[in-house]
């Protein structure tokens, strides 16, 4: 826990600093929701196509999903979208235009993890 997901845009495919997002990423979580950095986990997707509004211009997006084990309060989880937000900019190469939203839930009651 957190499990973290990170879908983009192909197009930024040579824009995106996956590892560096990754760690800027696994740190907020440990800065504001008492995360362990052992315990992050972040996956990338990227997706071949996108389309926001009608579709007239082409968009790039970025959308980062953090899920953590339920219990933590909900100004916590604002606090952390917030800054995730604010940081992602950073990581991505001439980011002006591109779409970029961040979401923080709780897992389900029914979450399990493992390490074989």
């Amino acid at each position: 826990m957190p499990q973290i997901t990170v879908d983009y845009s192909a197009d930024l495919d040579d824009r995106l600093d996956r590892p560096g997002l990754a760690g800027a990423v696994h740190q907020a979580c440990v800065d504001l929701v008492a995360a362990r950095t052992p315990a992050c986990k972040s996956r990338f997707r990227r997706t071949e196509e996108t389309v926001v509004g009608d579709g007239a211009e082409a968009a790039a997006v970025v959308h980062i999903e953090i899920a953590l084990l339920a219990g933590r309060a909900e100004e916590a989880k604002a606090a952390l979208a917030e800054s995730v937000l604010a940081l992602l900019p950073a990581h991505i190469k001439d980011a002006e235009g591109v779409h970029l939203s961040t979401e923080v839930r709780d897992l389900e009651p029914t979450y399990r993890s493992a390490r074989s």
